[in-house]
């Protein structure tokens, strides 16, 4: 079935809209984690989640089926391709933020385990009949969702 002028211009639209918005969203929470205030990321994570499953929906059945777009005007195409290279880009953004969150709380975690290691050790006391006895050594824990 070929597919109106019409058609094609409304979903390359639609497209540009969704991407748009998709691209502010991720920009937002790119730029929360680069201020280090994770928890603003969260504001719009249901949206953004909601929105990423459509495009990836849309953007595979324009990837299976070009023709839904390829009569569209040439401008409007323009927009569309324009507004999905500034998605890859904020989209790589928010990856860089997101590995230095990652690596900036995996430093902390270790930090933290570091410093109750080493008041562990340094805690020693004296057992029965004045002996110096050793605290037990730190060990890690594991919780999962059964605990």
């Amino acid at each position: 079935m070929a597919i109106s002028a019409t058609d094609a211009a409304d979903r390359v639209e639609q497209l540009i809209v969704l991407t748009e918005r998709l691209t502010e969203l991720i920009a937002h929470d790119a730029l929360a984690f680069e201020q280090r205030r994770p928890r603003d990321a969260t504001q719009n994570i249901e949206e953004t989640s909601k929105l990423a499953n459509v495009y990836r929906h849309e953007s595979a059945r324009v990837r299976a089926n070009p023709d839904m777009v390829a009569s569209a005007p040439l401008a409007q195409r323009t927009r569309l391709i324009r507004a999905t290279e500034a998605f890859d880009a904020v989209l790589a953004r928010q990856g860089r933020a997101l590995e230095a969150a990652k690596t900036v709380s995996e430093g902390l975690v270790r930090a933290i385990a570091d410093e109750v290691a080493a008041q562990r050790t340094t805690g020693a006391g004296y057992g029965q009949g004045g002996a110096a006895s050793a605290p037990a050594p730190a060990t890690s824990i594991t919780l999962n969702k059964r605990a």
